[in-house]
């Protein structure tokens, strides 16, 4: 709370009159999801910001979300809970599945009701961290109600339908095409020729090779853009997507101001059209707490194998499976520590136990509460990031970094711009099984260099140094 006062300097009085208490700027911060059931980068950043802002007097709310299929709150569209002392609105879509392609970055049907909790809530300022879920509709409603709205690029969604900036072989995208149809080849190379196949009731055989969908690619595009591409099965999904860049290139337009935490990933936007002007670089800040007793610089042990971990999403596109590989094909004593999700049932998880066949080595180690990363970072000689994706700036590469861990990336720009190759740690292409088991084999034919990394490698940018340009947005807008 803020107490205001009043200079009264008219010629024949100079008193000072209080005129009353001015409640604190209130501030909604928008992510896809959020703790307890959701804890990586972008709701760790989520969460740290709310507590600093918190910190410095700002009355501040959470909006998030669930997706269908995941266990439902409390039986309707809209629940909150309460975590870590933050009010937290849940939008289960649960009740609200999608059914079309454009309701992946744009729900029209949602408006009135994100217009109307927008207007209950009463911000004075929206800060979205990530616009999944939610999609371009709270922008346009957040618009309507007069709300600023600011947004820190998590990663690529505003110009990629996969967030990643990758094509299906993994390789890096320049970027949408004026007529989406480069997209779109994308994604029918993603789905694959059966579902193609099923999608346009033709057969598997026409489908099953890449110039198919290079070519239908661009006359579906075309034909998306007539009359009937508003009406027609396929063709209204087609549309979906090949309008998807345009739309959020207007949608972007409502941002006051969008907050760029690496080079990489500036100009990325920047190359697509979105506005320079608007775009302010910002490096990610870290919770000093949670690394400060945790930065020791690390020396190799003989009595005890050397420790290799992996901390994130067990997922594809980390890598955690070429990252197994990798590890085995490399002899010595050795051990690898995998944190992360999803547990059991998961296709991914279950491939990787069958990957590992056995080796006692590789240890699946659940995960753990965000106040004990710089712990469980203390705790491995070497953290991998072995990411198939342009990663941008991982949260946990820059804890490693300030607890002294060295650290192996795949090398792009979004970790090389904070790791330099043999100096605090050590890169590969990315992507490259070879190229990542030479460098495992590295360290281990020669542990020593693990202390000169350790020694080079620090990160001392705090969330509260980031909140502080943070706050300075605030207040230009």
């Amino acid at each position: 709370m803020i107490k205001c006062t009043v200079w009264n300097l008219s010629p024949n009085n100079c008193n000072v009159v209080e005129v009353g208490i001015l409640r604190a700027m209130k501030v909604l911060l928008v992510v896809h999801y959020f703790f307890p059931d959701h804890f990586y980068g972008t709701e760790t950043y989520t969460l740290e910001v709310a507590r600093d802002l918190k910190r410095r007097g700002y009355d501040v709310e959470i909006l998030s979300a669930m997706s269908p299929g995941e266990k439902g709150g409390q039986e309707k569209l809209l629940f909150r809970y309460t975590y870590d002392g933050f009010t937290v609105h849940c939008v289960d879509f649960n009740f609200a599945p999608h059914s079309y392609f454009h309701q992946l970055y744009y729900r029209p049907e949602m408006y009135s009701f994100y217009h109307e909790l927008l207007s209950t809530i009463a911000p004075d300022l929206m800060h979205v961290t990530h616009l999944m879920n939610h999609t371009a509709v709270i922008l346009e409603a957040a618009d309507a109600c007069a709300i600023p709205v600011v947004a820190t690029l998590t990663d690529f969604f505003g110009v990629c339908f996969n967030s990643r900036l990758s094509d299906v072989k993994g390789e890096l995208c320049s970027g949408p095409n004026s007529s989406g149809s480069k997209c779109l080849h994308c994604y029918m190379e993603a789905i694959g020729s059966e579902e193609l196949a099923r999608s346009f009731a033709v057969s598997r055989k026409l489908v099953d090779n890449s110039y198919f969908h290079r070519f239908s690619a661009l006359c579906f595009a075309w034909l998306a853009k007539l009359p009937v591409g508003k009406k027609r099965g396929p063709l209204v999904q087609v549309r979906g997507l090949t309008e998807r860049t345009e739309k959020l290139y207007n949608f972007y337009k409502i941002y006051r101001k969008m907050v760029a935490p690496t080079d990489f990933l500036h100009d990325a936007y920047v190359a697509n059209r979105f506005s320079e002007e608007k775009m302010v670089k910002i490096n990610f800040g870290i919770n000093w707490d949670v690394v400060a007793d945790f930065r020791t610089v690390r020396k190799y042990d003989a009595t005890r194998p050397l420790r290799f971990g992996y901390i994130g999403q067990l997922a594809d596109h980390k890598g955690v499976d070429m990252l197994v590989r990798a590890f085995k094909a490399v002899g010595g004593d050795k051990e690898l520590l995998l944190y992360g999700s999803p547990g059991p049932g998961s296709p991914y998880y279950e491939k990787l136990v069958e990957i590992c066949a056995g080796d006692h080595s590789v240890i699946f180690a659940g995960t753990f509460p965000e106040t004990e990363l710089g712990k469980r970072l203390s705790e491995i000689d070497v953290l991998v990031i072995p990411s198939r994706w342009h990663e941008n700036s991982p949260l946990v590469l820059l804890y490693a970094l300030a607890t002294r861990t060295p650290v192996i990336v795949s090398a792009v720009k979004g970790m090389t711009e904070f790791v330099r190759d043999g100096e605090n740690g050590l890169t590969f292409k990315r992507g490259s099984l070879a190229d990542l088991t030479r460098v495992i084999g590295l360290i281990m034919e020669n542990p020593a260099i693990i202390e000169g990394f350790s020694e080079r490698a620090d990160y001392r940018k705090t969330i509260s140094d980031h909140v502080d340009e943070i706050e300075h947005l605030y207040q230009e807008i």
